[in-house]
């Protein structure tokens, strides 16, 4: 399948890609099997990085990750919020099957009304934990000898549906929440990762974690899996990086105005805070950290390496901190600034493909991972993913659908909605009107066309497949809310209009503002290594 045109250039903007081969690859080694590094950072937008063309953000380390082996630029999350991604990972399975179809904790049903939020529909009902008949990743690669380890965001589950209750063997880090209680920088409050040291930063600390678990078991066979709190709020960094991407936007040019309105909220349309910058660099300094260990120890020809994100930037909502442009939408968002993430696989025998064009999910890494190690796959278990080996390997793969289930209203904007991509084209359903929209992706990526009325028919047929998969799979549906008050609701609207959309503004300025302080306790590393 052919990229789209921005999505060829974005990335051949950051380095110039090799044609994908199909020359031989060489074998894995019969002498052991490979190592797994999985790396998952928390709300990291497509363009987050600068190896897919943002010009603010540094990420040397994770450039080497993309540089070194296959980037898939058409790489989604199989949700467009955290915990029903993280699900997928671990179970091969798409959100609407599993049903964890928002982040453990979300309000739903009646409960919904709790937040004065007035809105159409009540959000369904989901799982809040992640299912014990069903065998994890984690649990497939111990089942087949491997060490396995776990350090950062869990948020699948609380206590007894932890990362040692599926498959680690080790934890650091990971427990019920899905942000740093505490922050980025040491005290925090995290019964699975103790403080030790007075301003360390917690990325920085999970990276270390990792590097010192790959040297105690080089001379075994791993699974890593770090999965990092950043790059979601609180948005937080050293006052030396701060002032360094303080210091680059003004190079650059710091425009009047950053934010403009989407369809229910404000939405950042530029890369300049230089708060989150530093956050973006804490996080790729730890992936260095990771990536160093190993050339270290000689373990990089064998060691596979993932690099992805469970959900797009966020550029609405939280703390509305970059912008997903020109994909339409962020994080909690239904367009592809949601769902549409880095998604980088290296394989270090297998050089000659390095760049995929095919649609792939979050799904697929639990067959791919288990094909690359030369472990049998588990079809019963992974239903909705595919082994993406023969794309690595140059060949081609069966054209298959996806499916997104979101029966929720997301905190940064995003409508209850379900959506399907097939080649192509993107059909987006939403649950308040029943109304859809189709979009052609290859001839726009920024979903700016709705093309359902000149495209009917085929939207059709679109719409009985995601109808098809839905009712398969006992999908959740949000239900009507009675008490919905559409006076109250226009006037709320404005309000984001008048007041937050302003106020974000004076935020942002104040964020560049030379003389900018922050809350004491994010200063608080002052003085120890970054």
């Amino acid at each position: 399948m052919k990229s789209s045109k921005y999505l060829t250039f974005s990335f051949i903007s950051s380095w110039v890609f090799v044609f994908i081969s199909c020359e031989p690859t060489s074998k894995v080694s019969t002498k052991k099997k490979p190592n797994i590094v999985f790396i998952l950072v928390d709300d990291l937008g497509l363009h987050d990085l600068s190896v897919t063309g943002s010009t603010y953000y540094e990420t040397p380390n994770v450039d080497r990750i993309a540089n070194e082996g296959t980037v898939f630029t058409q790489g989604y999350a199989a949700s467009r919020v955290c915990s029903p991604s993280r699900a997928s990972i671990m179970l091969g399975q798409f959100t609407a099957r599993h049903q964890i179809t928002d982040w453990i904790g979300a309000k739903s049903g009646t409960d919904w009304r709790s937040l004065n939020r007035n809105d159409k529909l009540l959000p369904a009902t989901y799982n809040h934990v992640l299912p014990k008949n069903d065998t994890t990743l984690a649990e497939a690669f111990a089942a087949n000898g491997y060490k396995t380890f776990f350090a950062g965001k869990w948020h699948l589950g609380a206590e007894g549906s932890w990362p040692t209750d599926h498959g680690f063997e080790i934890n650091k880090g990971g427990w019920d929440k899905g942000s740093p209680i505490g922050g980025f920088f040491s005290p925090w409050e995290n019964p699975n990762l103790e403080n030790t040291t007075a301003g360390e930063n917690l990325s920085i600390r999970l990276g270390n974690e990792t590097a010192n678990f790959i040297e105690k078991n080089k001379d075994s066979t791993f699974l890593a899996y770090l999965s990092f709190y950043a790059v979601h709020g609180p948005i937080q960094t050293t006052e030396k990086h701060w002032a360094k991407y303080r210091k680059k936007a003004e190079e650059q040019g710091i425009k009047d105005s950053g934010y403009e309105m989407e369809r229910v909220l404000p939405i950042r349309t530029v890369q300049d805070n230089p708060i989150y910058a530093g956050l973006v660099q804490q996080m790729d300094d730890a992936v260095g950290i990771v990536l160093d260990k190993l050339k270290q120890l000689g373990l990089e020809k064998n060691t596979i390496i993932v690099f992805t994100s469970d959900n797009g930037g966020v550029a609405s909502g939280d703390a509305f901190s970059t912008t997903n442009l020109p994909l339409r939408g962020g994080k909690g968002y239904q367009w592809e600034g949601g769902i549409h993430e880095p998604y980088f696989i290296k394989v270090p025998w297998m050089t000659s493909t390095k760049q995929v064009d095919y649609p792939v999910s979050g799904t697929d890494f639990y067959p791919t991972l288990l094909d690359l190690a030369g472990i049998p796959l588990k079809p019963k278990q992974h239903v909705d993913g595919v082994s993406l080996k023969p794309l690595l390997e140059g060949t081609e793969i069966e054209a298959r659908p996806l499916f997104w289930h979101y029966p929720h209203y997301g905190n940064q904007g995003g409508e209850p909605a379900s959506m399907i991509r097939e080649g192509d084209w993107k059909l987006i359903y939403y649950y308040e009107d029943g109304r859809n929209e189709m979009y052609n992706l290859a001839t726009d990526p920024g979903e700016q066309h709705d093309l359902w009325v000149q495209h009917m028919e085929h939207g059709k047929i679109l719409s009985t497949k995601l109808i098809f998969f839905l009712n398969d799979v006992h999908a959740n549906n949000p239900a009507s809310d009675p008490v919905f008050d559409a006076k109250l609701a226009t006037k709320l609207h404005q309000q984001k209009i008048d007041v937050l959309l302003p106020r974000l503004e004076t935020q942002r300025q104040k964020f560049l503002s030379p003389d900018f302080q922050p809350n004491e306790a994010w200063w608080s590393s002052k003085g120890t290594k970054d």
